[in-house]
């Protein structure tokens, strides 16, 4: 089975929690602040990511399954290396703090795959 998109809602009361968590994983935190844009289609990206939303809201949608998810303040996305998403459009800024198992770009990080490419891992 592909890997899935997963969201914990109401993970998070505020930057402390979020910082104990990201400690607890031994990932890396950067802030991504996401503006209000059109979906950039369904992609995966190649390497895992967790999301801590701090402010404003969107949607998430699965592409294994269709179904679209709301995200807001104080939820967490998981988002294992090829699981198929696309981030909805927003009405205002939607500020993250990401947190990712090594340093790196976020051009690089996010890199959008398109879904058939060979690479995706689908077990």
């Amino acid at each position: 089975m592909a890997p899935q998109l997963h969201i914990e809602k109401n993970f998070h009361n505020g930057l402390e929690d979020v910082l104990r968590d990201i400690i607890e994983t031994g990932f890396w935190p950067s802030t991504y602040v996401s503006n209000p844009t059109p979906p950039p289609g369904y992609h995966w990206h190649q390497m895992e990511a967790h999301g801590y939303c701090m402010s404003g809201n969107t949607w998430i949608g699965c592409g294994e399954t269709g179904e679209k998810y709301s995200i807001e303040q104080g939820d967490k996305l998981i988002l294992p290396p090829g699981a198929l998403h696309i981030e909805g459009e927003s009405d205002g800024p939607v500020t993250y703090v990401i947190a990712l198992p090594d340093t790196r770009h976020h051009a690089e990080a996010f890199q959008l795959m398109p879904p058939d490419h060979p690479d995706r891992p689908v077990d």
